[in-house]
């Protein structure tokens, strides 16, 4: 999903704990959390249940994105128009909430 849909570079992963992806500058990290709360190398961590997250996409991308996942067979759960941006939800295979935005909502 990630790469075929999303069109993020795969960059690396442990089989049964973590992918990790190029998300444009930055990088989008999934856990399996059954293995990666028991810690080890690491700290415990990764999340229990559904989580959230939200991309910024440039604002002349944002229409195309919106259009693009519905055809990818994604359907788009609600869109809101915040005071600065607009910003739609759809899930990914295992039910977390994604969130694409035309720009940054929360601007430091």
């Amino acid at each position: 999903f990630y790469s075929d849909i999303m069109g993020m570079r795969y960059m690396a992963g442990e089989p049964g704990r973590s992918l990790f992806y190029r998300a444009g500058q930055s990088v989008f990290l999934l856990f399996y959390a059954p293995e990666t709360l028991k810690g080890g190398k690491l700290p415990a961590h990764g999340a229990t249940g559904p989580s959230h997250t939200c991309f910024v996409v440039p604002p002349d991308e944002y229409e195309r994105w919106k259009a693009y996942l519905p055809e990818q067979g994604v359907p788009i759960i609600q869109e809101v128009q915040w005071d600065a941006a607009t910003s739609f939800y759809f899930h990914d295979p295992d039910g977390n909430v994604l969130e694409i935005a035309n720009r940054d909502i929360w601007p430091t």
